[in-house]
C-alpha cells in the first residue's frame, strides 16, 4: 500500500497539472459516473472536479476520508459547501482564472451581433455584387455608441467595465455590494430598474447563490428595450429560459447570446433552440488553453491542505 495520500480526478486537467500532483499523491482518474469511482471514493482523502461533477450529502456520505475538494474553476454552484463544512471536508477553487477569457468571448459575441461579416473564399468581379455583398455586410449599431448595462461587477463584471469603456461605451451597473469608485472603471451605479430600461446592452456576471435564481423573469425582460442584446454568461439557472423565448420570440429586433443554460448539456425541450435572434453556445467562456491552465492549477490548493499547509483560495463560506 503507499502511503500517499489517494486524490481523484473525476474531470479533465491540464495534463502539465496533472502530473505534478501525481508526483505527489496517488492520482486516479475516473467520472463519478464510473462503476468503480465509489469505490475509490471510500480512500480518497482528495478529489478533483470541475463543472459536471455533484459533490453533495449523497456522495460525500460515501467520503469517509475525504479532507478537500478542488473545483478546477470559479463557481461552486455543484458543491454543496454546508455540508463539506459539517463533514470538514474544505473546498479549495480557482477564482479569476477564467476571467479574461470569459471577457473576450462576451466581446466576440457582440461583434458578432453589431458588425455581421463573412470571409471571402472566391472572386466577385462584378461591381454591382461588390456592392450588395457590403450592404448586407453593413452594421446597423456601433458598440461606441451604445450604453452597456453590467448586472453584477465582480471580477468578470468588472473587466468588461474596463473593456467597453474602451470601445466607447456609455456604462452603467448594478450590483448589490457597493463598489469603491477606484474599482467601476468608470461604469455609474444606477438601480436595478434603470439598468433594465436603458441598457441597449444587458450583460449578467452574477454569481451562483441561490437567492440569483430566475432573477432575470417575465417582469425583468418587460422592462428592457425592444431591441436589447442580451448577454449570460454566468449561470443558466440566473434566467428564466421561457420567459427569454417568449421576449424574444415577441421582439424580433432583440438578441439573446447565451453561453450558460439550465440543464447542460439541454435536450430539444430546450425553449431556446430554434429562435432566429437567441444565439446559443456550449459553456464556452473559459475554454481558451490559458484558462484552462490556471484552473487546472487548483492542484497547488489542494496539495496544500492535505500537507497541511494554507491554500491560497479557499471557498469564503470558510473564511
Amino acid at each position: 500500500m503507499s502511503d500517499k495520500p489517494l486524490v481523484i480526478q473525476a474531470e479533465d486537467l491540464d495534463e502539465v497539472c496533472a502530473a505534478w500532483l501525481s508526483e505527489r499523491c496517488d492520482l486516479v482518474r475516473c467520472r463519478c459516473d464510473e462503476a468503480n469511482f465509489r469505490a475509490h471514493l471510500l480512500q480518497a482523502e482528495g478529489l478533483v472536479v470541475r463543472s459536471y461533477t455533484p459533490v453533495d450529502a449523497q456522495m460525500l456520505e460515501a467520503a469517509k476520508k475525504l479532507r478537500v475538494v478542488g473545483r478546477a474553476g470559479v463557481g461552486l454552484d455543484t458543491i454543496d459547501l454546508a455540508v463539506c463544512k459539517e463533514r470538514g471536508v474544505r473546498v479549495v477553487h480557482t477564482p479569476g482564472a477564467n476571467t479574461q477569457a470569459v471577457v473576450e468571448l462576451v466581446f466576440a459575441m457582440l461583434l458578432d451581433v453589431v458588425r455581421p461579416r463573412v470571409f471571402l473564399h472566391k472572386p466577385i468581379c462584378d461591381l454591382a455584387a461588390w456592392k450588395e455583398a457590403r450592404r448586407q455586410l453593413t452594421g446597423t449599431r456601433e458598440l461606441g455608441s451604445m450604453t452597456l448595462g453590467i448586472l453584477g461587477l465582480g471580477r468578470i463584471g468588472s473587466r468588461i467595465a474596463q473593456v467597453a469603456g474602451a470601445f466607447g461605451m456609455d456604462v452603467m451597473y448594478h450590483d448589490t455590494q457597493e463598489i469603491a469608485e477606484d474599482e467601476r472603471f468608470g461604469a455609474r451605479p444606477v438601480d436595478r430598474d434603470e439598468l433594465l430600461a436603458s441598457s441597449d446592452v444587458l450583460t449578467i456576471n452574477v454569481d451562483g447563490s441561490p437567492g440569483n435564481r430566475a432573477i432575470i423573469a417575465a417582469a425583468e425582460f418587460a422592462q428592457m428595450k425592444a431591441d436589447v442584446v442580451f448577454v449570460n454568461t454566468s449561470r443558466g439557472f440566473v434566467v428564466d429560459a421561457f420567459a427569454c423565448a417568449a421576449f424574444m420570440i415577441e421582439h424580433p429586433k432583440a438578441c439573446a447570446l447565451l453561453d450558460v443554460h439550465e440543464p447542460e448539456p439541454f435536450d430539444a425541450a430546450y425553449p431556446l433552440l430554434d429562435i432566429k435572434n437567441v444565439h446559443l453556445t456550449p459553456h464556452i467562456g473559459g475554454a481558451t488553453k490559458a484558462a484552462s491552465l490556471a484552473m487546472s492549477w487548483v492542484v497547488r490548493d489542494v496539495w496544500a491542505v492535505l500537507s497541511g499547509d494554507k491554500p491560497e483560495f479557499e471557498a469564503e463560506y470558510f473564511g
